[in-house]
């Protein structure tokens, strides 16, 4: 799922596009309005972030322009403004959530991932939105979740990914590359650590025991695999 960031801090937009990579989202990125309403017709993205106030066009008219485009693609507003009327323009404008600066990383995760669960609920076909076995969990990808006993566990796009192609290849070591690959991307540089970075906070959310893992086992040397 690609994301369109518009925002004319360096650092914060470097910072975004930092966190929603690791969570599985492929980041377009550009510093203000007017370059961002280009690349949102030239890639289409799936999603819209837009800092307000911008040199060239200001996230107010990109917002106009976009939806001008697309009535349906989901839209948050970030600013530091934070006075009411700010917000409820951001809305009449067809916003569906608006995030003030400063924040913090997991309230953007949270924000991102409900929006990103009522696009793939509306525009995913039904064989997406099917449920599959992981063990003795239950996988959600439409819901990015999965659900154990009679609890529910938060799930990144990556997360799922991760998940579904280990479960694809049930029985079989999935290689290092495979995973990369699949769920990173094939232009994605592989790195080992951010791999086994990945697995380890996955187990800490869905082994019983994350150091002794019954679900996702450790290949050495080659890679994972799912029993």
């Amino acid at each position: 799922m690609k994301i369109l960031i518009a925002e004319d801090d360096h650092n914060i937009r470097q910072g975004l596009d930092d966190l929603l990579s690791q969570e599985g989202y492929e980041i377009d990125a550009a510093e203000n309005g007017k370059i961002a309403l280009e690349r949102f017709k030239q890639h289409k993205p799936q999603f819209v972030i837009l800092d307000i106030m911008m040199p060239e066009m200001d996230g107010y008219a990109a917002c106009r322009e976009i939806r001008s485009l697309d009535t349906d693609i989901p839209i948050i507003f970030l600013s530091a403004k934070s006075e009411e009327i700010d917000r409820v323009i951001g809305l009449e404008l067809g916003a569906d959530d608006y995030i003030s600066k400063p924040f913090g990383t997991r309230e953007v995760v949270a924000r991102i991932r409900a929006i990103t669960r009522r696009y793939l609920k509306t525009n995913n076909t039904p064989s997406e939105q099917t449920s599959f076995s992981f063990g003795d969990l239950e996988v959600y990808p439409s819901e990015l979740r999965a659900k154990k006993d009679d609890s529910f566990i938060d799930l990144s796009l990556r997360e799922i990914k991760v998940l579904q192609t280990l479960s694809n290849h049930q029985g079989e070591v999935v290689t290092r590359d495979q995973l990369f690959n699949e769920c990173w991307g094939y232009d994605h540089m592989p790195n080992s650590r951010t791999l086994d970075q990945h697995i380890s906070k996955l187990r800490k959310l869905i082994e019983t025991n994350p150091t002794e893992p019954v679900l996702i086992k450790t290949v050495h040397g080659m890679g994972y695999r799912y029993e």
